[in-house]
């Protein structure tokens, strides 16, 4: 175990993560140079196309270090985004140590901050990392006085590289074998491993990714669940380099690796439960992880209706991999049967619908995204509010809390005043600021989630030409006056188009939905009457004009009650149409809620 290292590369997002751990790779041996490829470790199409990580992924390093001995590491890359956070924190806890890169043009930003204060938590090694000094912009001078004075870490303890060009690289490792801790063996024999991650495999089944504390475990070997008390055979066990390897004889305590087994159910695999032998086991579980909150909530509804039961099949797969997506049944007039689903952000419901439609083939209508709401009725009951269906009479409602987020923005100085313009904009509040340096400041506000869930991350990089970074918490919920707004087309309510809002802003959202929908609804043979409204109130309307015939063609003279007769029987048969006819909602119009501010 004395030559174990097990870490994780945290950052933010777009500072180099998934080049380094390629390097780290390369330089080790790991994969053959002509099997090497950018973003070796992002497995998945949608993240070489969007240039991000989704998944954590692991690997097994062998390396020889200047003091002659051969070190197993054990590296896991994380992602950047805010939305995947539970994802860096689960890696966390499989490791002794971290490398923290920061940009060495950028400097730290927000995220940087955020997976600092999670290493912390976890009491790890931090290895501050100073990347991209291959850049004609890069000072790492600058950065390292940054770091001393924003983190607390000594500048001459930062390793300075390239990852592009693979300067310093070798440098980390050596720092890697130095300064993380091995494993702590646990005065224990009996096998104790965490889960903390699994992926569905259609040949294989589940395949649970483990850090073994204690024990070992071997191909063949019978293991139990702690959490299902359900006992399982180990069909075969293995190492990430970066495929799945066979382990030649063991998992052994201290080693990160992978188990297949015959769990036949998705839902055996509970990511965070402890392993264990089935006889003369350990007692205790290991400390798992808590439970994600989801922030946004929405409705994924098939196209087709018989792809419900394969819809079901994929949530589950996907959950599996993915311990933060949330879903229970729903049923929606407009739509039928679907799901609610709750997700850590809207990045995170994008790239589950994006996962759902080009990995399983089925194609879904997402409906706007909504928070949770926190009601008090009149009789003294309390509910929370996920879906606006749900939302009760006005007149038995006593008072409504919404979610206020913490919201920390790093800026360089410029930019200052446009920041503070646009949180007013968005019901924010000012808290506190604090020097990062001589030229930027991080900014502390208290914002609705209802607010930032519009294109306000959009927003804030537009108007600060992308220099600004941002973070965000859960921090309180607050008292608001919150409205039910229905959308209607034809006096008929859409209720996958139903919102819910802040009394001040219903009505200027309403007006850009149905305005949108004017745009996207196609145009009918009658006329088509979008409208909003909050109770029985009209608060907005839009019409489709209706295609037109000119019935009165064929009458080139004679009475003019010819032409009325004519254009009378059109409208009543237009009239009829009407209420037979039902408008298509296309699914474009669904979509374009999540872009109205």
């Amino acid at each position: 175990m004395k030559h174990i290292r097990n870490f994780s590369i945290i950052a933010h997002i777009d500072h180099g993560k998934s080049t380094l751990a390629d390097r780290l790779i390369q330089l080790t041996g790991t994969v053959a140079d002509r099997d090497m490829k950018a973003q070796l470790l992002d497995t998945m199409d949608i993240e070489r196309e969007r240039g991000i990580t989704i998944k954590m992924q692991a690997v097994r390093l062998d390396y020889t270090g200047k003091d002659e001995n051969d070190y197993v590491l054990n590296l896991i890359d994380t992602p950047g985004h805010v939305d995947f956070s539970y994802e860096v924190s689960r890696s966390l806890a499989a490791c002794e140590g971290v490398l923290l890169l920061v940009d060495a043009t950028q400097g730290i930003e927000a995220q940087t901050m955020a997976n600092f204060y999670l290493a912390l938590e976890h009491d790890l090694t931090i290895i501050p990392v100073i990347n991209k000094i291959d850049l004609p912009s890069a000072d790492p001078d600058r950065i390292k006085e940054e770091i001393e004075h924003v983190l607390g870490i000594p500048g001459e303890e930062c390793c300075l590289c390239s990852a592009k060009t693979g300067e310093g690289v070798e440098t980390i490792l050596e720092a890697v074998v130095k300064q993380i801790l091995a494993p702590k063996p646990i005065e224990e024999p009996a096998l104790k491993a965490l889960v903390f991650d699994a992926h569905y495999d259609s040949y294989r089944g589940v395949i649970s990714y483990v850090r073994l504390m204690s024990g070992q475990l071997a191909k063949g070997d019978k293991f139990k669940m702690m959490s299902s008390d359900q006992t399982f055979d180990a069909l075969d066990v293995g190492y990430f380099k970066p495929e799945m390897t066979t382990a030649k004889k063991a998992l052994e305590a201290g080693e990160v690796g992978y188990i297949v087994s015959n769990m036949k159910k998705v839902e055996d695999a509970r990511i965070g439960d402890t392993i264990t032998s089935p006889k003369n086991g350990a007692t205790d579980t290991l400390s798992g992880y808590q439970l994600p909150k989801p922030m946004v909530f929405c409705g994924f509804y098939p196209i087709d209706t018989n792809d419900y039961p394969e819809l079901k099949d994929a949530l589950e797969k996907l959950k599996l991999n993915d311990s933060a997506l949330q879903f229970e049944t729903e049923s929606s007039q407009a739509l039928g049967l679907g799901y609610r689903c709750g997700f850590l952000g809207l990045l995170h419901m994008e790239i589950i619908q994006e996962r759902l439609e080009r990995e399983f083939n089925i194609d879904i209508v997402a409906t706007a995204p909504n928070v949770t709401y926190k009601l008090s009725l009149t009789n003294g009951e309390n509910m929370l509010l996920e879906n606006p269906a749900e939302f009760p009479d006005p007149q038995r409602i006593a008072t409504m809390e919404e979610p206020y987020m913490g919201l920390a923005i790093i800026t360089p100085n410029s930019y200052m005043g446009t920041i503070m313009e646009l949180v007013q904009e968005h019901r924010g509040e000012y808290k506190k600021a604090e020097f990062i340096d001589s030229d930027r400041q991080c900014f502390t506000f208290l914002i609705p989630l209802n607010e930032m869930m519009s294109n306000f991350f959009d927003k804030l990089k537009s108007r600060t030409q992308g220099y600004a970074s941002m973070d965000y918490w859960l921090d309180e919920y607050r008292s608001s006056k919150l409205v039910k707004v229905d959308m209607m087309i034809n006096g008929d309510p859409v209720d996958a188009l139903s919102f819910i809002s802040h009394r001040d802003k219903s009505r200027s959202i309403a007006v850009k939905m149905a305005a949108k929908l004017k745009e996207l609804i196609p145009r009918q043979m009658y006329e088509v009457v979008i409208q909003g409204t909050i109770g029985g109130k009209i608060i907005c309307r839009e019409s489709i004009g209706a295609m037109r015939k000119n019935v009165t063609a064929k009458c080139y003279g004679g009475d003019i009650s010819r032409k009325r007769k004519l254009l009378e029987k059109q409208k009543k048969g237009k009239k009829k149409m009407k209420q037979l006819g039902n408008i298509s909602v296309p699914k474009e119009a669904f979509m374009s809620v999540l872009k109205i501010d």
